[in-house]
């Protein structure tokens, strides 16, 4: 009867663990409906057991909500900076060219996107205030922009993308949508002065939170996943 109920326990554990990763997806329009300072800190206590090298714990995190998540959206949408125009002189998120298979992988999810929102590939003013919406945390009423020291190497990256998947797990327990965007990211300069972020700070991305709105068109997107057989080699 234990083995029964430890293996039970041990299933309903793997569902809820399961259930929380695959129902994690990029949100694109949310609800104004507010989200608690105290469960805002609670996601991110949990996401900060996310493991580092030697417990280096590289993550910075500035929370923004209310006015101030407004005055950021002015400041970036106000610079007149388009974002095809704006140099990522901090660092590189994309390949300068790119190439297969990840040129079809990002075609196929941008085609995917626009055609929920009924825009043409031609359709180039559309395009641009979709991308828009980024700045604006796509109306979530939480916007985070996350930070790590450049004097860190890039093992620590790695570490502070753990923190970052953490983050938009533990959202997901508390049934809250996130949206992780490196569009904020040569926006630096903008960024800086508001947030108060020290010059040995990188901008790594921003992160919009709160509840989906399922009346939006672009939040029936699901995005496709390659077979683990398309990505893994087991040597044996």
């Amino acid at each position: 009867m234990l083995s029964r109920d430890i293996n039970t326990l041990q299933s309903d554990e793997t569902a809820i663990v399961d259930r929380a990763i695959t129902s994690r997806r990029s949100v694109r329009a949310f609800l104004p409906t507010p989200v608690p300072e105290e469960t805002i800190r609670d996601i991110l206590r949990v996401a900060s057991r996310a493991p580092s090298g030697t417990n280096m714990q590289p993550w910075k995190v500035y929370v923004l909500t209310g006015e101030k998540k407004e005055a950021l959206s002015r400041a970036i949408l106000g610079s007149g900076i388009r974002p095809e125009k704006i140099a990522w002189d901090e660092y590189r998120y994309y390949p300068d060219q790119f190439f297969e298979p990840y040129l079809t992988r990002r075609r196929t999810v941008g085609f995917a996107l626009y055609s929920l929102l009924g825009i043409g590939r031609r359709d180039v003013e559309r395009m641009r205030e979709q991308h828009d919406r980024n700045f604006t945390f796509f109306d979530a009423p939480v916007g985070m922009i996350f930070t790590i020291d450049r004097r860190l190497n890039v093992g620590s990256w790695v570490d502070h993308g753990m923190f970052l998947e953490n983050v938009m797990i533990a959202a997901r327990g508390r049934g809250l949508h996130t949206c992780p965007q490196a569009a904020f990211a040569p926006y630096h300069r903008q960024i800086r002065p508001l947030l108060g972020i020290p010059d040995e700070e990188v901008v790594v991305c921003g992160m919009a939170l709160g509840h989906e709105d399922e009346t939006k068109p672009e939040n029936a997107l699901r995005s496709e996943r390659v077979p683990v057989e398309e990505f893994v080699t087991f040597v044996r």
